[in-house]
């Protein structure tokens, strides 16, 4: 089926885009300064499409969306002006006259119709298309953030390749190779080579189109000066040497405006924290007057504690630089190597199952040894998947939730919150909390643990294999010495890995499978650095030493972030427990004091106005406590991601600090 004399099918992926490009032709230029920049930004997003077809098809969702709310809109309006407008119209308080009115009346209908159409189909319309435009400038804003955070890795690991032997064309093929470790940027030297291979593009060429294209300034300025170093046939490794060494200190320096910004944050949270006090307490002293102002407790409460705690998460996301990437290492068809094949799976005899009938065999029995395994040591199971024990603490806080319910502990009714708002928040929120959290923080700490015992001691015995190396050992005798002479777990790592390699392994697919034992990021760009390195020689002192100078670079910048980041923590923590104090005075000195006033006024005959009759204590004191309650969670959060950049290392606050909050409220 075809639509118009174009021809154009439905099915086309591209029709939508034709239905629409006629109006894009109406409305832009194609040598506009809009169009040239999206243009620009596509490329730097790496999206497969024209400008023309996807400002065509931002045009149609516009219009579409506009064409929806415009309906919406126009029926509101039919609403208004039929049931909410029936009133003669006023204006400047005077009544309108006789002969004005009935005009009045007859276009009131279709005008606010019309416009209320014409308001919502504008939002519609602004929201569909703006939001199709917006798409190619944050997807290549992100793309520049991760290409800054990995840049200065990547500028070593070619660094290595250049000490290694490798020309220059072969450093660029490897880079491109590495999109599992060096994410983004592996993919803009991808581009690179594929320009030389599939449209006859000299590689110069293609670097200068790179150059033009990225979204990242440093990326680019590199893409230049590396090109100049090419045109004029300069030393390809003593430029790479020097850029190595101003990346990692460019590193340092964004590492520091990092936290300044973490530190004015800090600040501004502590302020903005306190706000929902001060309305809190503002609103109490209304209802005192004979003003409840029920619905604003209850939105400040329940909405604006939340709402500021996710916007400040929120906020803190967009400047703390997340650790980028999985920590895998892939083998050359693209697949993860894992000894253990995953949480659930049976290693390396699940690729062969099924064409002979002994390796049937062997997988059942292997599927035998892993079940029994766990039962034997669960725990050793919940460490290497934390978020696995959800699946015994979900049923079981159901279950704990029910019976609670059943017995009568935990409360139905808001009337029975009310009574007893600490037993039936307990039984709700904080049973729930403890039962679920409580086994995921501990798991999920030793897990952090037990991966940071392999990069504590990286840079001191990536120091000593360098030594080793250099004295003439090739890198797997290497790794036997350092083993020998070192503790801690990395040492049996390496023992571990020499042993393999005696066996049978390659030393390559021993280093995969060890760094994807732990897929740590930061790991996984030094072994990819050792790995691509000793497949062209053994003797590699000099790609040890900068595996070992990337590592020192990040421990520095990983420990002057826990230092500084610290304060922030602190700052939060004790922003919480003035909180929690400030609530907690104003239940006994204020609250309590009020409703015991008020019952001595109650029994008084003499008349008089009942000062603070408006107060209902016992709804404040829920209020209070889910309050400081949902203070605590949220500031827990906050704490453990701008400690350590994640959500989950948050969880051992959320268990605390309400915690706080349960214990002053019973004792109170």
């Amino acid at each position: 089926m075809s639509f118009g004399s174009g021809g154009t099918s439905f099915g086309d992926p591209d029709a939508f885009s034709d239905l629409f490009y006629p109006l894009y032709r109406l409305l832009f230029n194609d040598e506009g300064d809009f169009v040239s920049t999206l243009e620009s930004k596509l490329a730097a997003a790496r999206m497969p499409s024209t400008v023309e077809i996807y400002l065509s098809k931002s045009l149609g969702i516009g219009v579409i969306t506009g064409l929806a709310l415009w309906l919406l809109g126009t029926v509101l309006g039919w609403m208004l002006v039929t049931f909410v407008i029936t009133a003669p119209p006023v204006f400047l308080g005077l009544p309108m006259p006789d002969p004005y009115l009935s005009v009045i009346n007859s276009l009131k209908f279709p005008f606010i119709i019309f416009v209320s159409g014409l308001f919502f189909g504008s939002i519609g319309f602004g929201l569909g298309f703006g939001t199709m435009v917006a798409r190619p400038y944050l997807t290549a804003d992100a793309r520049k953030r991760e290409i800054n955070v990995l840049l200065s890795d990547s500028v070593s690991f070619m660094y290595a390749l250049s000490v290694g032997g490798l020309n220059q064309l072969e450093i660029l093929q490897a880079m491109a190779k590495a999109d599992d470790t060096y994410g983004e940027v592996a993919r803009e030297f991808e581009s690179i080579v594929l320009e030389t291979e599939y449209f006859d593009t000299d590689y110069r060429t293609a670097v200068r189109n790179q150059a033009m294209q990225t979204p990242s300034e440093e990326l680019s300025q590199f893409l230049t000066d590396m090109l100049s170093i090419i045109n004029s046939g300069g030393d390809m490794e003593r430029f790479l040497e020097d850029q190595k060494e101003k990346h990692m200190r460019t590193s340092k320096q964004e590492q520091e405006m990092v936290l300044e910004t973490l530190e004015l944050f800090g600040e501004m949270y502590m302020t903005l924290s306190l706000f929902p006090l001060l309305l809190i307490i503002i609103l109490v002293i209304m209802s005192m007057l004979g003003e409840a102002q029920d619905m604003l407790l209850y939105g400040t409460v329940y909405g604006l504690i939340p709402l500021i705690g996710v916007g400040f998460l929120v906020l803190v996301s967009t400047v703390v630089q997340d650790e980028v990437g999985d920590g895998y290492l892939r083998d050359e068809s693209g697949e993860i190597v894992e000894e253990s094949g995953g949480p659930f799976g049976l290693g390396i005899v699940e690729r062969y199952a099924g064409s002979y009938s002994v390796f049937d065999r062997i997988k059942r029995n292997e599927g035998t040894y892993v079940t029994i395994n766990l039962f034997k040591r669960p725990h050793v199971f919940f460490r290497d998947y934390p978020l696995a024990t959800l699946a015994v603490t979900v049923p079981a806080t159901m279950v704990f939730v029910w019976t609670s319910v059943r017995a009568g502990f935990a409360p139905l009714t808001a009337e029975g919150f009310v009574g007893a708002p600490v037993r039936g928040t307990f039984f709700w929120v904080y049973l729930p909390l403890y039962v679920t959290l409580v086994p995921l923080a501990i798991f999920y700490e030793w897990n952090v643990h037990s991966r940071r015992s392999i990069t504590n001691n990286l840079s001191d015995n990536l120091r000593k294999l360098s030594s080793a190396n250099d004295t003439g050992m090739t890198l797997l005798e290497s790794l036997k010495i350092v083993s020998d002479t070192s503790s801690g777990k990395l040492a049996d790592e390496f023992d571990t890995m020499y042993a393999k390699v005696n066996y049978g392994t390659s030393l390559k697919t021993a280093l995969r499978e060890f760094n994807n034992r732990y897929h740590i990021p930061r790991l996984a760009r030094t072994v990819k650095l050792i790995s691509k390195a000793q497949e062209a020689s053994s003797q590699i002192t000099q790609v040890l030493s900068t595996a070992a100078q990337a590592s020192e670079n990040q421990d520095d910048i990983e420990r002057d972030r826990k230092s500084r980041t610290r304060m922030q923590m602190v700052i939060i923590i004790m922003t919480y427990v003035t909180l929690l104090g400030v609530m907690a005075l104003l239940k006994i000195e204020f609250l309590d004091t009020m409703a015991a006033l008020t019952e001595e006024a109650s029994g008084d005959d003499a008349g008089g106005m009942s000062f603070g009759g408006g107060l209902d204590v016992d709804m404040l004191t829920l209020l209070f406590f889910h309050a400081v309650t949902l203070q605590g969670i949220i500031s827990g959060f906050i704490a453990g991601y701008i400690r350590d950049v994640s959500i989950m290392a948050g969880l051992k606050y959320v268990i605390v600090l309400p915690t706080l909050a349960l214990i002053v409220f019973m004792l109170i």
